[in-house]
Order: structure tokens, then sequence, then C-alpha cells
């Protein structure tokens, strides 16, 4: 695809990655197909980070924070309504929170979206982005291929991503899981113990049962971004 070659003419990929994914598998674990540009970013790239800042969630991944058929993505889907919700002042959804479906996340806890309409027709879907599941929301009339050329040739500017995002040229980092060395070990998903734990020492007011608020997740995350 013309996108594919320009985002890897603008961002080379790593010269070895992991084996492809199992694209029938995954795409019959998520009851649904995939964008064919998701496809061959995967495959091109592997797992890692654009720019040090923008992750793509990975088929099967060792962590459930950037497992694409994991169960974030659904998670994150029920918790848009509930944040907006909570707010003082709800802010109007650009999107049905059933129409999105998430396929990344920024080192500052914005998220990316598939915009999964037509219903059947993921070739034809477009990304939206949020910070950390509140306003302001962005919508981006393309692909996810051609939203990383965009932002990542300067051409297109996220409101909530930094400034400074392209003062070095565009790079791609491999995570070091699959990048061969040898200290790199998998990952698991932080208990809500830990995070429970981690939330009391802050001084945060967190019952001992019940769901933890996204809030306090998405502070934990940020301070224990490995």
């Amino acid at each position: 695809m013309i996108s594919l070659a320009a985002l890897t003419a603008l961002c080379p990929p790593p010269a070895v990655v992991p084996p492809a994914p199992d694209w029938p598998r995954v795409e019959d674990t998520l009851g649904m197909g995939l964008p064919q540009d998701y496809k061959e970013l995967i495959t091109t790239y592997g797992p890692g980070r654009f720019c040090g800042f923008i992750t793509l969630y990975q088929p099967h991944a060792p962590s459930e924070w950037a497992d694409l058929t994991g169960p974030m993505p659904a998670r994150l889907r029920g918790q848009i309504e509930e944040v907006r919700q909570a707010a003082r002042h709800p802010w109007q959804l650009p999107h049905s929170p059933e129409d999105l479906f998430a396929v990344g996340v920024t080192g500052n806890g914005d998220y990316l979206f598939w915009v999964t309409r037509p219903v059947g027709t993921p070739d034809e879907w477009t990304v939206a982005v949020n910070e950390a599941l509140r306003a302001p929301w962005f919508t981006y009339n393309g692909s996810l291929t051609e939203f990383l050329v965009s932002v990542l040739s300067g051409t297109t500017s996220v409101p909530m991503f930094p400034k400074d995002l392209l003062d070095l040229a565009p790079a791609f980092t491999p995570s070091p899981l699959e990048s061969g060395s040898p200290a790199a070990v998998a990952r698991t998903p932080a208990s809500t113990r830990v995070i429970r734990d981690w939330a009391s020492a802050k001084g945060y007011d967190l019952p001992e049962r019940g769901r933890i608020p996204i809030e306090i997740i998405e502070a934990w995350k940020q301070e224990n971004p490995n």
C-alpha cells in the first residue's frame, strides 16, 4: 500500500520483527475482521513505539495493557460513557462508544480508537483520538497507517499530542521484549491489589472493594509505564 510505503520511508521499521500473527485466528478471537493496513503495520513493525510516544496494541501481547485481543478494548469502550457521566459537566461524544475499538495508546495516556463504521468494512474505518477517555476528541478521516504518516510528517497536528513530538526525526523503537535483549521478559498485567496499594500510598480515597476508577488506573500507568 502507498501509505505503508510512505510510512516506512519516513520511519524505517526494524531489521528483524517477530513472526506475523495468525490473522484468521486473531479475527476469529475478536469476532470481526481487521483493517488490512493494520495487519500490514503489525507485520512490518512488530511491537514498539513511534517517536517514543505512540504504541499500537498487538494481538496476544504479553501485557493486557497492550493486548488487542485482551480485555482492554472492551474495558475502555465501557468506561468512556462512565467517565463522561461522572464529570460535573458531561461533554458531547463525537462517536457512540459502541462504535469505538481501542487500537493504541500514547505516552500521555491518550487513546487511539478505530471508528468501526461502516460495520463489516474495516478498510473504511477511521481513527479517533481522545485525552484519557475525556474531552477533547480528535477524528482523522483515514486509516491508521495514513494517520501515522500524516502525524509523523507534521501534516496533521493532534491537539492533545506534545508540541515537541517531532523535534527529533521520526523513529520506531522496538519493544525490549521482541528486540532480542537477554534481559527482556514477558510482563504480566498488574493486579488490582498492586494498584490499590499504590493508590493508598499516594493518598487516593479508594474503597477496598469495587471497580478501581479509571482516573486512578491512568495515574498508575503514567507512573509505571513498564
